[in-house]
């Protein structure tokens, strides 16, 4: 990876030094910087579970891990010699600017921030808000359209802008209701007794939605997201609800020995700033795994979007239920047994 291999060739660490990673914990720099700082640590600040979990598959003694939504709450001040943010693996802007905040927060007199990306991934607008922070900015290199840029945390200065406390978690996930999950929610056929399922939840509006119509069921929420999750917790607790859940999970990782009548989802398709069905595709055989035999899976998605293979290797029927020019809710029922029953 480009990226990776920009950071090894322009980041200075030492032994013993304590590297914050924002975000970026996905990044393979993080196995060297480990290695480069022996007795230091690599603290990763970051938000996607399944991420997590495959780093930790093989446990490295000086790698830890903290939430990044919740890392200004709750880690100390002026405390970290190098921070790195990989904008590839930045969901939106939003999260650009809060490695920013958190960077400032984190980085202790005369310490680093290095942060690197592609120009159509917004490295030169995170350059100027470096600036605006830091005071400093410097390009390292530029390769093949990326480059690594680098500011210094001065001693006499703290331009951090400030920040809510805590932060508004719909900076993390948005919370609104968009055309794609409206016409979903027109779709759903809701029973009041359901076991549902909400994969990929965000914010929790369409679990929450489902939750107010199975008085005699449940709802259990799902997101690999921490931040998400996070959100979702307090909207379940604001909404007054007693029969909804939401839990972070890699797909249906933490339900896969559980099963529902009903699971919905609203898929992301872009990873890394690449289009991809992969995330959705894992969500479709997670459901299927997941449902009972005659469950009822409901995925909103653009027409673009080629998912109706999967569907139909997954489940025996398979229909468009609503849409219009733009969105297609596609309906899966009776799930194919064995077919899809490896996560």
């Amino acid at each position: 990876m480009l990226q990776s291999h920009l950071l090894r060739d322009t980041v200075q660490l030492s032994a013993g030094d304590q590297v914050l990673m924002l975000n970026s914990a996905a990044d393979p720099f993080v196995s060297l910087a480990a290695q480069q700082v022996g007795t230091g640590t690599v603290l990763l600040a970051e938000d996607n579970i399944a991420i997590l979990q495959q780093q930790f598959l093989t446990p490295t003694p000086n790698i830890q891990f903290v939430p990044f939504h919740t890392y200004i709450l709750h880690q100390p001040a002026g405390t970290i010699a190098t921070a790195i943010m990989n904008l590839l693996y930045q969901p939106a802007n939003a999260w650009m600017l809060y490695g920013l905040h958190v960077a400032a927060h984190a980085l202790r007199p005369n310490g680093y921030l290095y942060v690197v990306g592609a120009k159509d991934r917004g490295i030169l607008t995170v350059g100027k808000r470096m600036q605006d922070f830091f005071g400093n900015v410097e390009t390292l290199t530029i390769s093949k359209g990326h480059r690594v840029l680098r500011s210094r945390k001065h001693a006499q200065e703290a331009r951090a802008i400030a920040l809510p406390s805590p932060p508004d978690l719909t900076v993390f996930a948005h919370n609104q209701l968009d055309e794609g999950t409206r016409l979903l929610l027109e779709a759903l056929e809701i029973h009041s007794t359901d076991e549902a399922l909400d994969i990929g939840c965000g914010a929790g509006f369409i679990g929450l939605h489902i939750a107010r119509q199975v008085s005699k069921g449940t709802v259990t929420m799902l997101d690999a997201s921490l931040a998400a999750i996070a959100a979702a917790q307090q909207a379940i607790e604001q909404s007054g609800l007693a029969n909804i859940e939401a839990l972070p999970s890699d797909g249906v990782r933490a339900v896969q020995e559980r099963r529902f009548d009903l699971a919905v989802t609203n898929p992301p398709f872009h990873q890394g700033g690449i289009q991809t069905g992969e995330i959705a595709g894992q969500f479709i055989r997670g459901a299927a795994q997941v449902l009972r035999p005659r469950g009822r899976f409901y995925l909103v998605a653009n027409r673009f979007l080629k998912y109706e293979p999967v569907l139909q290797a997954c489940f025996q029927q398979v229909e468009e239920v609503g849409g219009n020019s733009r969105y297609k809710v596609l309906l899966g029922r009776s799930r194919k047994v064995g077919i899809c029953d490896t996560i």
